[in-house]
């Protein structure tokens, strides 16, 4: 089965030798010129990753993306975002809105293809033996790439979910910040840069019962975070 790709970009020259490309790479490929065709086509058809240009003629990427990620049918939907304005802020607003990644043009075909594999990669359901990692009264879900405290679903970013992850799959691990981030090698690194202390402080918000003292996700000073292995035997779950 080939994956299906949506590209929404109005540079008619740059999508037909996009297009060319991913398709001999064994690619689908749909075109959209503006945000209404890339709605109606994303309303007919499923696809299994959306690239996505910031600037669109009827609009911006930003907003199309914030309406992909509240839409139950699409919150899971890769997001590869494209920009001429390869600027910092750009590209972190772009991901702190749900976009998976960022490449700022121009760029190489090569490398937007390579992007592509590792988001299709990322978003492959885990293999089935260890589809729900279960810590007391926190679950872990990779199939579904969700995270529950008492049967609540936790709002994480995609970000933050692979991050939790990385965690949970080593309890009792002392993982430096450099481990961390090589496992975390399909990210755009500069999501990540100098703001892993950031994501584990937003994670600590959502699962500890008191983040000032955490209990699931501990800080081993100068040397790492790691995931406690027994975390609520204490309060009798």
């Amino acid at each position: 089965m080939s994956s299906r790709l949506l590209l929404i970009d109005d540079d008619t020259r740059l999508t037909a030798m996009l297009c060319d490309y991913l398709s001999a790479a064994g690619f689908e490929v749909t075109l959209a010129a503006s945000l209404a065709a890339g709605r109606v086509a994303v309303a007919e058809q499923a696809f299994d990753l959306l690239v996505l240009d910031l600037m669109l003629p009827d609009g911006d990427g930003l907003d199309f993306c914030r309406e992909l990620r509240s839409d139950a049918l699409t919150r899971r939907l890769p997001v590869l975002m494209l920009s001429a304005r390869g600027e910092p802020m750009d590209r972190i607003l772009g991901l702190e809105l749900g976009a998976d990644d960022y490449l700022a043009k121009p760029f190489e075909p090569r490398e937007l293809q390579a992007r592509i594999k590792a988001l299709l990669r990322r978003a492959e359901p885990e293999a089935p033996a260890d589809d729900v990692l279960r810590f007391g009264r926190l679950e872990i879900d990779l199939a579904a790439r969700m995270a529950r405290l008492d049967g609540k679903p936790l709002d994480f970013t995609g970000h933050q979910f692979d991050l939790l992850v990385v965690l949970a799959q080593s309890p009792g691990r002392v993982l430096s910040r450099d481990q961390i981030m090589d496992a975390l090698k399909g990210h755009p690194l500069d999501a990540f840069d100098r703001s892993i202390d950031v994501h584990i402080s937003r994670i600590r918000a959502l699962i500890e019962e008191d983040p000032k003292t955490p209990r699931r996700v501990l800080t081993v000073r100068g040397a790492g975070y790691v995931f406690a292995r027994k975390q609520d035997a204490d309060h009798g779950h």
